[in-house]
């Protein structure tokens, strides 16, 4: 998402980013990856149990779907980090709106299942759109 921030500041969003390690974990995870937008501690997993977030399994590994995931981020320039203490766990990508509303949820279903930036940008727009439309 990193690279994309400004086409989410230019649609009228902020990004943040919510990890399931504790603050080192965290810091290190800042410093590689270079991110300056939030990143946030969910280290019980509150906010990832109340999302209703999956794990994988290590048949996830074997997948046909990981293994085009694992080329798409090697060909990105991207390398596996340090593991977390779940490293099984899988991600999601969130809109929300003013009010508490949910805009936009994407849950993965394995590993290198993300949401296509421009789907998140669209709702990201939308919610800018009737923003100004009040």
């Amino acid at each position: 998402m990193r690279e994309h921030e400004n086409e989410f500041k230019q649609a009228g969003a902020g990004l943040a980013a919510i990890g399931l390690g504790d603050a080192n974990y965290a810091r290190l995870f800042r410093k590689e990856t270079g991110i300056a937008f939030p990143l946030l501690i969910d280290e019980n997993r509150i906010a990832y149990k109340a999302a209703g977030l999956k794990s994988a399994n290590i048949l996830h590994l074997l997948r046909w779907d990981n293994s085009a995931a694992r080329s798409r981020a090697r060909a990105g320039g991207h390398q596996q980090h340090r593991l977390g203490v779940n490293p099984f766990q899988l991600g999601g990508s969130f809109v929300f709106g003013p009010g508490n509303r949910d805009v936009y949820a994407h849950l993965s279903k394995t590993f290198g299942d993300n949401a296509a930036v421009e789907a998140l940008l669209a709702a990201a727009g939308q919610v800018s759109n009737q923003a100004g439309n009040r």
